[in-house]
Formats: C-alpha cells, sequence, structure tokens
C-alpha cells in the first residue's frame, strides 16, 4: 500500500480569475454589492421571521435556516474573492482554505437536506392540509432540520479529514475561485482514487437521495393540485410551490452541471463562472424568490418598519427635549 507523506503545506495560491487581471476592480465592486445584498437579504428574512409571531411555522422556521446557510456559504467564500480582486493578494493558509473547504461542504449538503424538507413541508401543506399541523409540529421541524445541519457536518468532517492528509504538489495552485475539492486533488502528488470513490458514493447518498426524494414528492404534489377542481384553488396551491421550485431548479441545476459531467467536458473557466452562482448569487436570490409574492413576508416587513420608524421618532422627540 502506497504511504502517504502527512507534512501539510504551508499554504495554497488562489488563482481567481487570473485570466482577467484587468476586470479585477470591476468584479470586486460587483462581487462586494452581491456579497452586501446578500447579508442584507438574508439578514432581513432572518429579523422578519425572528420578531413575527404570526411567521412561527415550519415552513418559515425552515426559511430561516436557509437563510443562514446562505449567509454562511457567500462569507466562506466572498472575503477571500474580495481580497484577491483588490490586493492581488492570492495566498491563503492551509488552515484558511480547509476551512473554506470544511463550511463549504456543510452548507451544500445540509441545503440538500433541507431543500427536502421543505418539500415534504409543501406535500403535507397540499396534499394532507387538514393534517398539517400533526404531521408537521414544530418539534419535527426542528428535528428534520437539525438533521440536515447534521449531515452536512458528518459529510464535511469525512471529506475535509480524508483530502487534508493528502501530500500536494510543491507549486500548491489551486485554478479556482475558492479551496474546493475538485482542484485541491488534482494537486495530489498520489493516488486519488479512494477520495474520489468516497465523494462519489457520498454524493449519491447526500446529494442523489434528497433530490430524488424532492422529485417523487412533487410527483404527489402536481397530481393533488391537478384534482383541485377551481382554477383559483390550483393557482393557489401552485403558488405555495413555485419559490421552492425556482431555488430548486437553480441550485440542483447549477451543481449537477458542475459535478454531473464528463472529464471531455471539463472546462475550469466554466466552472468558476457556475460557482460564482450558486455561491453568490442564489444566496442573493432565495430571500428575493421567497419574499416577492409572499403577502405574509410583505406585511410582517411593513410592520417591523413601521416599529423601527416609531423607535426612531421616539429617540428623536426625546433628543430635543
Amino acid at each position: 500500500m502506497e504511504e502517504r507523506n502527512t507534512t501539510l503545506p504551508s499554504e495554497f495560491i488562489l488563482l481567481g480569475f487570473y485570466e482577467w487581471p484587468h476586470l479585477h476592480l470591476i468584479l470586486f465592486v460587483i462581487f462586494l454589492l452581491v456579497y452586501l445584498m446578500t447579508l442584507i437579504g438574508n439578514l432581513t428574512i432572518f429579523v422578519i421571521i425572528s420578531s413575527s409571531s404570526n411567521l412561527h411555522t415550519p415552513m418559515y422556521f425552515l426559511l430561516c435556516n436557509l437563510s443562514i446557510l446562505d449567509m454562511i456559504l457567500t462569507s466562506t467564500i466572498m472575503p477571500k474573492l474580495l481580497d484577491i480582486c483588490l490586493t492581488e493578494n492570492q495566498s491563503i493558509t492551509f488552515l484558511g482554505c480547509f476551512t473554506q473547504v470544511f463550511f463549504f461542504v456543510i452548507c451544500i449538503v445540509a441545503e440538500y437536506f433541507l431543500l427536502a424538507v421543505m418539500a415534504y413541508d409543501r406535500y403535507v401543506a397540499i396534499c394532507y392540509p387538514l393534517h398539517y399541523t400533526y404531521l408537521l409540529k414544530m418539534k419535527t421541524c426542528l428535528q428534520l432540520a437539525l438533521t440536515s445541519w447534521g449531515f452536512g457536518i458528518l459529510e464535511s468532517l469525512l471529506l475535509t479529514g480524508l483530502i487534508s492528509h493528502y501530500p500536494f504538489t510543491k507549486s500548491k495552485t489551486v485554478n479556482h475561485l475558492y479551496c474546493d475539492i475538485k482542484p485541491l486533488l488534482k494537486l495530489s502528488t498520489s493516488s486519488t482514487e479512494e477520495a474520489e470513490m468516497t465523494i462519489l458514493v457520498s454524493g449519491v447518498i447526500f446529494g442523489f437521495f434528497p433530490l430524488a426524494f424532492i422529485l417523487v414528492t412533487y410527483v404527489f404534489i402536481i397530481y393533488s393540485i391537478l384534482k383541485i377542481q377551481s382554477k383559483k384553488g390550483k393557482s393557489k396551491a401552485f403558488s405555495t410551490c413555485s419559490s421552492h421550485l425556482t431555488v430548486i431548479a437553480l441550485f440542483f441545476g447549477i451543481i449537477l452541471s458542475i459535478y454531473i459531467k464528463p472529464k471531455s467536458n471539463y472546462s475550469i473557466e466554466k466552472d468558476k463562472i457556475l460557482s460564482v452562482f450558486y455561491t453568490s448569487l442564489i444566496p442573493t436570490l432565495n430571500p428575493i424568490i421567497y419574499s416577492l409574492r409572499n403577502k405574509d413576508v410583505h406585511a410582517a416587513l411593513q410592520k417591523v418598519m413601521m416599529e423601527l420608524s416609531r423607535i426612531q421618532h421616539t429617540l428623536a422627540s426625546e433628543g430635543d427635549m
């Protein structure tokens, strides 16, 4: 059996968008705006749901978890990418690199399962509306959310621990926007068959099964909606699922286009662009998608804004005294 060299490198070099050095300042401004929008949007959703008692339901509790995941995911990637674009400092420590891998895997895997739990929530709400409060109690919802986070942490510990012990080439140059599993494995000087097989098996367990569950669930949901007699009832039922379906299509569509394709079609440049979508743009779009047509969120937002305005007015009145 091949003996591994466990000597750890001190740092890696993240190339980022090195192909477009003349665009780095423009990219910095774009990424900074997107990052701020992501944090503000998801934090707003979190505050609105947390402060509005009428939104303390399973669906909004799950949406809160999704917002937290999105903030962690984009905060894992964006600060270093902004640093690269602004200062050209492409170095990242070994600890920093594998911290990115660790939190990235947690967020991606946890979001797989969280989206599956949200699909189950919609399934119960549409197919068994009279039994919703019994089948999906807040305690059950909390357990399902914690399970999603648990699977993410388990998968992350497994992959991060496995990959971090591989010996790496002297260059240690990662041709990507952040430390990801595929680019890191390419730097290994030993056989990576064990890691690749582990990634494949865990990908089926932690990626394919949630997606299959979502697809099967929506078959039953659509079947139930089609049996509704009134057009208004059908439209209302479809509208409760449209936001979730949009997020699923974006998230899984981009992920699968990156990780499930032949090696002959592999292009690091395309992967970089697609990676920007699911590490920054999707977390930015999620709050917009879920709140755009949601009257409850709009009403709660207006209530929060009115309360903030009242507090500001009170403080201003006290200051004039």
